[in-house]
Parts: structure tokens; C-alpha cells; sequence
């Protein structure tokens, strides 16, 4: 009896989930958002990516976006993902010609490197480069060659030789590295290889360097009679510099409201500000100033910062400080207090401009053209995958060579759900709740029906 009153019951369970599942499933429509915005896609897609303008981040409900939707012109939502904005290293190389000059060595030596005596210009650059070994030239042989890399400053990444020997075949060399020409450093051993097989002919010209910086590198061949001729030597170098997250910016946004030396100012949602920027109009400005912030009106303010702004003459330019840095703590309402020691920032308002990490929406097009972009909805729930899934075996460098959506914040549609749409949206969700709620009644007065039954048999 325990068995068939489990069986009733998980069948309950399973045709209560069927009819709450069209509720569960109910897809988003364009007009359940209060802005909407007309995309333009360029390049290929079907991929494209847009960096959400502050406009628009303005426009949601949550600053994590998660009320964001792309729509196709049949009403049909897009797949998509969210990416945030981070600090990136990026690499520049480099490809040098260098000069070189030979270092000699007695033919019978022991196989040390070569003394180097050096004559330099006025500018202090190499012009001759002369062995301090004793004899007469020819017995001294060719051991190596030293290489000027003193014009360049980033870390050294590969050597690229160019030579004309008597032989082919492969030759090894150690590479020595030091800045003041008397103090070396062993940065391993390098080979290149010339081989030539019937028409062809296989060449091996470069070789990897640590990385590091060096004003002078010296070869020395580990065979001294197997020295080729150098006819051209390069040095590659990468410069790597941090680059900055991408920042979204917001217009000018005036005060709310405004005394002697304090100023506040609201936005429409609380968002993770990374740097204000505070307009200076006038020339010869210094202020000291405390930046405070709170999520809401409810709540004590917090100081998020305290700095030096100034315009002022140095040099013979301008010096301006005009940014506040935060910390990307989420916040609504903003207060400037100033010291007015120094005068304070003149007779009017300042106007702030608030910036944050910038969003980057990534989306698969399907369907038919045109595409608009939706924000604003209370209710919406995040919706958005993960890039990896999005884009089957996405690597992050496809993402720059994705399409590209862009949308004119100035023509975006705003407007708040007007009061009846409201209502009759409200009206059917209460009806479709009720249905519901009576079907599960109904079938519990069936499931209690079946058991009475089963119970009543002998």
C-alpha cells in the first residue's frame, strides 16, 4: 500500500511540474523592457560585439546587466555573453639591426675569451672593437663577435644571423651579456645551421635570448675554426606594457543639489564606479576635496576617497588633476565636499562624469535583420551564457575579430510601461496563476479519490 501511495504521489509531483513549466519557460518579449535601441552590425559575423555605452548602462535595472537582451525582427531573443573589461599586458616587438665587430684570439691560445679593448665616438658610440692578445695578425685567429645592442632598452627575445662560411653544416657558439664590457654573463648557448641536400637548402638562422636587457652580447664560436663571416646580425625585443581595462564614461551629470562647498549628485542605479572626473573650467584652481558615497538615502555616507584637484601652471604648461579613483564599490549617490581655503572650484556647480569597467555584450545573430538591443525589467532574470559557450573553442584572441554591433544612444527608445499594459499584464498573470492553482487542486481531489478506492478493496 506504501508502494502505490508513492507511485500516486510522484505522479502528482511530475503533473503539478508539467503545468508550471510553460510559466518556467515563458520567454521575453521587446515590449517588457522600457528601452530599446537599433543595432548596426559591420564584419562578419554571425558573432558580433558591443561595448555597452554608459547611456544604456544608465537605462537598467541591475548593474550587473542581467535585464539585457538581444532581439531579431521576428521578436526572437539572441544568444549571448557577458564580458567585463580587465587590464591586459600588451606586447610590441621589435626587429633591430645591430653592428658587430670581430674579437680575435692567438691560434694557440687556451681557448679563454679575448681581451677587448674599445674605441668609442663622441657620443659614446662603439667604432672599433681591438683584441688585447699580443702577436702579430696572422697569429691570431677569429674567435667570436660582439655585438652593440647599447641603442636598445627593452629585454632582448631572439638573435637572427645572417653569414658566409666555406662549409655548410652546423656551428655552435656561447652568448655572454654585459653592460659595461668587463663584466659578462653567460645567457646559454646558441647553433645555426646551414645544409644544403641536392636543389634545397635549409637554413637556421635564429636563436632564442632569456629575455632580459643587455647593452652588449658576445659570441664566441666553441670551434674558433669554424667561425663564419657575419653578414648581418638582429636583434628581436618585445616592450610589454599593462594596458588599462577599457573605461565606460557617462555625459557631464550636473548636481542635484549644491551648498557652499558641497555638492551631491544621484544616479539611477547603484554601479561599481571605478573613477569620477570632476570639470575644473577655470585656470589657477587648487582644492582640496573628500569624495563621499552610499547605495541609497537610507544609509550613512562613506568616504571613498579624499584628493587634490588643481589646474595650475608648471613648467610653462598646465598641470591638471581632475580624477578621483575608487575602488569599484557599488554606489548611487555621490558627495563632493570641498575645503574653500583654497578658493574652492568658482562661482558655479562642478560637473562630474562617473566611469566603470566597461561591459562588452557578445551575441550570435539568428534570424531576420534588423536587431535591437532591450534593457529595463524589473522582473527579467540573467539570461546570459558563458563566451566558451557561446563560441565553440573560443580562444580570447578571436574576440577582436568578431563582428562589431554598434547602437546610436541618442535615437534609443525610452519610455516607462504605461499603466494599462501594466495592469493587463498583471490581470494575466493572476489568471494564468489561477489556472494552475486548480489544476494541482484538481488533481490532489483525483489522488485522494484513487487512494480511497485502492483502500476500499478487500
Amino acid at each position: 500500500m506504501k508502494g502505490i501511495f508513492a507511485s500516486k504521489r510522484r505522479l502528482l509531483v511530475g503533473l503539478a511540474a508539467s503545468l508550471l513549466l510553460p510559466l518556467a519557460v515563458a520567454q521575453d518579449a521587446p515590449a517588457d523592457f522600457s528601452t530599446q535601441a537599433a543595432l548596426t552590425l559591420t564584419g562578419e559575423g554571425p558573432w558580433y560585439r558591443l561595448q555597452v555605452p554608459m547611456a544604456l548602462q544608465f537605462a537598467a535595472r541591475y548593474a550587473d546587466l542581467r535585464d539585457i537582451r538581444v532581439f531579431n525582427a521576428e521578436g526572437q531573443a539572441q544568444a549571448y555573453a557577458l564580458t567585463l573589461g580587465r587590464a591586459e599586458q600588451q606586447v610590441q616587438v621589435r626587429q633591430t639591426a645591430v653592428k658587430w665587430f670581430p674579437l680575435h684570439g692567438a691560434k694557440d691560445g687556451s681557448g679563454e675569451a679575448p681581451g677587448i679593448r674599445v674605441q668609442r665616438s663622441d657620443g659614446g658610440t662603439l667604432v672599433e672593437v681591438l683584441s688585447e692578445t699580443g702577436g702579430k695578425p696572422e697569429q691570431q685567429i677569429l674567435r667570436g663577435w660582439l655585438l652593440d645592442a647599447s641603442a636598445i632598452e627593452a629585454p632582448l627575445e631572439q638573435l637572427q644571423l645572417d653569414w658566409s662560411s666555406d662549409s655548410d653544416g652546423f656551428q655552435r657558439f656561447s652568448i655572454e651579456a654585459s653592460d659595461d664590457l668587463q663584466h659578462w654573463q653567460s645567457w646559454g648557448e646558441g647553433q645555426i645551421a646551414r645544409l644544403a641536400f641536392a636543389d634545397e637548402q635549409l637554413q637556421q638562422r635564429r636563436v632564442n635570448l632569456p629575455g632580459q636587457s643587455a647593452r652588449y652580447l658576445r659570441l664566441l664560436w666553441l670551434a674558433p675554426q669554424q667561425a663564419p663571416q657575419l653578414l648581418a646580425a638582429e636583434l628581436s625585443s618585445s616592450d610589454r606594457q599593462a594596458k588599462a581595462a577599457l573605461m565606460a564614461w557617462s555625459s557631464a551629470l550636473p548636481a542635484s543639489s549644491s551648498k557652499s562647498g558641497e555638492y551631491t549628485w544621484e544616479l539611477p542605479l547603484a554601479l561599481p564606479l571605478e573613477r569620477v572626473h570632476i570639470s575644473l573650467p577655470q585656470a589657477n584652481t587648487l582644492a582640496p576635496v573628500t569624495l563621499y558615497g552610499r547605495r541609497d538615502g537610507t544609509l550613512q555616507w562613506q568616504v571613498l576617497n579624499r584628493s587634490l584637484l588643481y589646474r595650475v601652471p608648471q613648467g610653462g604648461k598646465e598641470s591638471v588633476q581632475e580624477h578621483i579613483d575608487l575602488y569599484g564599490a557599488p554606489v548611487q549617490q555621490l558627495k563632493l565636499v570641498v575645503d574653500e581655503r583654497g578658493g574652492g572650484l568658482g562661482s558655479s556647480a562642478p560637473q562630474i562624469s562617473v566611469g566603470l569597467r566597461a561591459t562588452e555584450l557578445v551575441f550570435l545573430a539568428r534570424g531576420t535583420p534588423p536587431y535591437q538591443l532591450v534593457l529595463g525589467n524589473q522582473a527579467a532574470q540573467a539570461a546570459n551564457l558563458p563566451l566558451s559557450t557561446l563560441i565553440p573553442g573560443y580562444e580570447p584572441a578571436r574576440l577582436s575579430q568578431l563582428g562589431v554591433a554598434s547602437v546610436a544612444v541618442a535615437t534609443a527608445a525610452t519610455a516607462e510601461p504605461q499603466a494599462p499594459v501594466a495592469a493587463a499584464t498583471d490581470w494575466k498573470r493572476i489568471g494564468l496563476w489561477a489556472v494552475l492553482l486548480l489544476g494541482v487542486g484538481l488533481l490532489v481531489l483525483m489522488a485522494m479519490s484513487v487512494l480511497r478506492t485502492t483502500q476500499a478493496k478487500p
